[in-house]
């Protein structure tokens, strides 16, 4: 499978255009401001969208999966314990809540990028997997026509963050970890839905067994892969 990569421009939030071997592709992180480049790259590579996911529902990372969805009539698809988020992704953010803080960094970034914070309308079809209810659920198979993704449940920056795993046709994975893991840190615990405690056991038991040479893609920064992070990123260390 091929991973086009998409830059938005509140807090430079990476969506992946997941592309199969028979042109069907999803998306991944649909954020505020790329559904334009999303749709030229998709419609201009002649791709067949089959449904936009989300790593977790905070709004930088799903702000355009609603247009996006409706525009192509897929769904949109994350972990059930985040799925609450799409009524209001805005409330659920506590602190960064624009409509709260005017003048704090998303509100100055969703401004900069020409975002109405009034306009959202949830998507119309939302299909979630895994439990609301279960503390870390059982990976979920995920597959549309050629495109297949392994939905790893890893909460703690939201209750339903989620690493999505890319074989790679027998080698290492890829792993499209939104904010879970970054090249030498880790997402933020401190708004609603998060916690410290979640997140160590995360980065202990879910993040440090995967394959040392899979390649990370995260939600925002660089790319970097496990076996750099294991010996470098002071989160993991202090995790295990």
């Amino acid at each position: 499978m091929e991973i086009l990569t998409v830059v938005a421009p509140v807090f430079g939030a990476r969506c992946s255009v997941v592309v199969g071997p028979d042109r069907s592709c999803v998306v991944v992180d649909a954020g505020a401001g790329v559904g334009g480049q999303v749709r030229a790259l998709v419609e201009g590579r002649g791709l067949r969208p089959r449904a936009v996911l989300a790593t977790h529902g905070h709004a930088d990372h799903t702000w355009d999966a609603p247009g996006l969805a409706a525009a192509w009539d897929v769904p949109v698809v994350l972990h059930a314990a985040d799925a609450y988020r799409l009524a209001d992704p805005f409330g659920t953010l506590g602190v960064l809540d624009p409509r709260h803080d005017p003048h704090g960094p998303l509100a100055q970034a969703l401004g900069a990028a020409g975002v109405d914070v009034g306009a959202w309308q949830p998507p119309a079809r939302v299909e979630p997997f895994g439990s609301a209810s279960d503390a870390r659920s059982a990976d979920a198979l995920l597959a549309w026509d050629d495109v297949r993704l392994v939905a790893r449940h890893a909460p703690g920056h939201t209750e339903g963050s989620t690493l999505y795993l890319l074989d790679a046709d027998g080698a290492a994975p890829t792993v499209l970890s939104g904010d879970v893991l970054f090249a030498g840190s880790v997402g933020r615990t401190d708004l609603p839905g998060g916690d410290d405690a979640t997140m160590a056991a995360t980065l202990r038991d879910v993040v440090a067994t995967l394959p040392p040479d899979a390649v990370v893609l995260p939600g925002h920064g660089p790319a970097t892969d496990v076996r750099t992070e294991l010996a470098t990123n002071p989160y993991l260390a202090r995790a295990r």
